[in-house]
């Protein structure tokens, strides 16, 4: 069986033969050569996001929306520093980039060139929420969503019609070459979504809703991540049209909580824990996790991901941890099918 069919069955609950994993960088040689057969499911192109103006996950120079980056002392993307948005005064004037600039495209051909069977994902970062707050400030933000509605809407407007051409440029490009788009909005702190499921409503739910059903028109999953406890959310991108949820903290959200509200609902990409269980490299806890993950969450007709967050020095731990996690994975591939 193609491994994009793999893929494609464990996110419809279509009945996959084993877990899929989603390695991502070097990940896949790294376990090939430890774990004869590792499998190595999706291919992730990440090349669109690259920014004219220098700005790269490597390169926190400015980007292409006038947002100023500044890297921290961790080695990381960094910062955004200074928001072209800050003040509203500017709003009249401001121009966003170019959607179907050939600068977006023109690598994409090239990282996925060698997918071969595997399923392909192209990401694209700082979506409606996130991209909203690049350009205005996190907590100038927070407040207009009831001190300034009316110039909120419009810059999520913005931000909407920039990346609904955006990827109908790319479908253009690589129409069924590409099976799902991966999106990142951050919307959770340690203990809570940042705004209300009102504010939400009111600003993203229908915005959301017209952004997935482009990604779904050209036959593509819709891979939705957002750090943080968002449980409360979790509904709503169900709701919108949310495929896969990439959730990273599963201690935040509590395992079997979530698993009760939502496996079978939606898929799941996912990891141990990236703030508490890995960082803590107890080879046993992470095994654990690792297994009360696919019994809570995934399903005998799937629903489940295998997710490399891969930045092991970002999160502090040594990438012999990230193994024993793969290994634990690894065993537990036919989990349902060895219950049945």
């Amino acid at each position: 069986m193609e491994r994009k069919e793999i893929v494609r069955r464990a996110i419809e609950f279509d009945t996959p033969p084993r877990l899929p994993f989603f390695l991502g960088g070097s990940w896949s040689d790294k376990l090939s050569a430890v774990i004869e057969g590792f499998p190595n499911d999706v291919c992730d192109c990440w090349e669109m996001d690259r920014q004219e103006s220098g700005w790269f996950f490597d390169n926190p120079g400015p980007d292409d929306w006038g947002c100023q980056w500044k890297r921290t002392e961790v080695n990381n993307m960094g910062q955004v520093v200074g928001h072209p948005l800050e003040e509203w005064s500017g709003l009249s004037t401001y121009k966003p980039p170019n959607p179907r600039n050939p600068f977006y495209f023109e690598r994409i051909d090239d990282g996925i060139k060698d997918a071969a069977d595997r399923y392909v994902v192209i990401t694209s970062h700082f979506n409606l929420v996130e991209r909203l707050h690049l350009l205005h400030g996190f907590q100038r933000t927070l407040e207009d969503f009831y001190l300034d509605p009316e110039n909120i809407h419009r810059v999520i407007q913005m931000i909407l019609e920039f990346k609904l051409a955006h990827l109908d440029e790319a479908a253009k490009r690589f129409g069924d070459r590409i099976n799902g788009i991966f999106l990142t909005d951050d919307w959770g702190t340690q203990t809570n979504t940042f705004v209300s499921a009102d504010v939400f409503q009111e600003f993203f739910f229908d915005r959301y809703k017209q952004l997935f059903d482009a990604i779904h028109s050209y036959g593509w999953h819709v891979i939705l991540h957002s750090c943080g406890k968002v449980n409360s959310f979790v509904p709503l991108f169900i709701e919108v049209g949310a495929d896969v949820l990439n959730l990273q903290q599963p201690q935040a959200y509590g395992i079997r909580e979530l698993g009760d509200a939502f496996a079978g609902k939606v898929c799941f990409l996912t990891t141990v824990d990236i703030q508490s269980t890995l960082p803590g490299e107890d080879p046993d806890a992470i095994r654990d996790e690792a297994r009360k993950l696919i019994e809570n969450w995934s399903t005998p007709e799937g629903g489940f991901i295998v997710f490399n967050y891969g930045d092991s020095e970002g999160i502090g731990v040594d990438d012999a941890v990230a193994e024993v996690m793969f290994r634990e994975f690894y065993e537990l591939r036919e989990y349902w099918q060895q219950r049945t």
